[in-house]
């Protein structure tokens, strides 16, 4: 089969090469998905690139944890009825050499998830990340029925899905933050409230404008490294942070200005979901789908064979939305 893989940390052009290998065969509780799409994350790119760490835990890596395709095979102990289900995958590349940008993939059965009937596959190649990060942001400690959200990056893969997430959960306000006019459409398209301009102007007194002088009971924070400070000014009383990214390692909390507010800090990463929290994420994705309540937002889709292009899309952050690669 044909595969996308890298040896060693670095530039996508430098390290990324396409290659014939052995296409692999399911072993005991796993399926063979024969992929269609692959979906291009910034936790991919930032791998690939190294800036985690410089030091691969496989001799060989096909990245990207996000795909959809369909089973084509099963191992033992899995319903060989499940061959021919149009499927999406999450974690695929999590703690595994083997991830979506191939021809093939064995993972296990569970972590191939059903593709309601009439979803096509580039939509399920954004289902792993994008919108599983949104679904547990939006869903998590009670969720946001009733309340004032704020979705920061309102326009991007996760911050879209999350936008909508919380119109259709009930939350009483939405407001999102952009970074230009062409991404405030994209958010109120997606049912945002208004739309924040983040480089013109005062943020803060923007979106207390816009709530009439009340502060926000969720935050949902693509980068709360460099947002800290304006979140805290704006974080109601009893509110939530949620922290899914980070531009920085560290950064300082304002210690005092939170526990006066009893505010709730709260990280998670969509690899680390824990059972319950994934079946929830997972059935709720999947209703929503069956329902077509969701819009998707691709931004760019590219062949296997430009995957470097692909990552250096995602690593410019100009895709507004997600980035997916065609499978032959």
């Amino acid at each position: 089969m044909r595969a996308a893989v890298y040896r060693r940390t670095g530039p996508a052009r430098e390290v990324l090469a396409i290659e014939d290998i052995s296409t692999p065969e399911p072993g005991p509780g796993q399926v063979r998905v024969r992929l269609q799409f692959s979906g291009v994350n910034p936790s991919d790119v930032k791998t690939r690139a190294g800036l985690r760490t410089k030091v691969l835990p496989f001799e060989r890596i096909i990245p990207h944890s996000d795909g959809a395709g369909v089973i084509e095979a099963v191992g033992t102990g899995v319903d060989a009825s499940r061959i021919g289900e149009p499927v999406w995958s999450w974690n695929a590349a999590w703690g595994r050499a083997d991830g979506t940008a191939a021809q093939y993939i064995c993972l296990p059965s569970e972590q191939a998830v059903r593709l309601p009937d009439g979803i096509a596959g580039d939509i399920g190649a954004c289902m792993g990340i994008p919108a599983l990060t949104a679904f547990h942001a939006v869903a998590m400690d009670g969720g946001v029925a009733g309340k004032r959200v704020l979705v920061a990056g309102g326009a991007g893969a996760v911050g879209n899905y999350a936008v909508q997430m919380a119109r259709l959960a009930g939350a009483k306000q939405v407001i999102a933050t952009v970074s230009n006019d062409d991404k405030a459409a994209l958010a109120l398209a997606a049912g945002a409230d208004a739309a924040v301009n983040y480089k013109a102007g005062d943020v803060a007194a923007q979106v207390q404008q816009l709530t009439e002088g009340e502060n926000i009971d969720r935050i949902i924070e693509v980068d709360i490294g460099a947002n800290m400070a304006l979140d805290t000014e704006l974080i109601a009383a009893e509110g939530d942070i949620i922290g899914y990214g980070s531009g920085m390692p560290e950064f300082a909390v304002p210690f005092f200005p939170m526990i006066v507010k009893n505010v709730r800090l709260r990280f998670f990463i969509a690899y680390n979901l824990t059972t319950s929290d994934r079946k929830r994420a997972v059935d709720g994705l999947t209703d929503l789908l069956r329902q077509g309540a969701l819009m998707h937002n691709i931004a760019a889709r590219l062949p296997l064979e430009r995957i470097a292009d692909a990552h250096e899309l995602v690593e410019s952050g100009k895709a507004t939305g997600n980035v997916v690669l065609t499978i032959d």
